[in-house]
């Protein structure tokens, strides 16, 4: 019987997928909180959390909860969301 430790399988590298890596242009709302340049999607994500983050704007009772400020009401539509509602909401304002 083989070892089964001594036939480790190699994984092949991930490839970066090419629509994450895509830069497009924030909306005028998004654009106010991070910038009019054409980013990509993960790089949107990472500034609105810097954005978030430096503005101290999650809930202190639940981190999973973002309390929207003047900014961010534009672009959620509310007052909350979880941080799984935040990708959901900014790919309806890049394009």
């Amino acid at each position: 019987m083989e070892n089964m430790n001594t036939a480790k399988a190699t994984k092949p590298a991930r490839k970066p997928n090419a629509a994450f890596m895509k830069a497009l242009t924030p909306s005028a709302e998004l654009a106010d909180v991070i910038g009019a340049n054409p980013v990509a999607r993960t790089e949107a994500v990472k500034l609105m959390w810097d954005y978030i983050k430096a503005n101290n704007l999650q809930n202190p009772a639940n981190k999973r909860n973002i309390l929207a400020d003047s900014k961010l009401s534009k672009v959620f539509g509310k007052e909350e969301v979880t941080m799984f509602e935040l990708t959901g909401l900014l790919g309806k304002h890049l394009s």
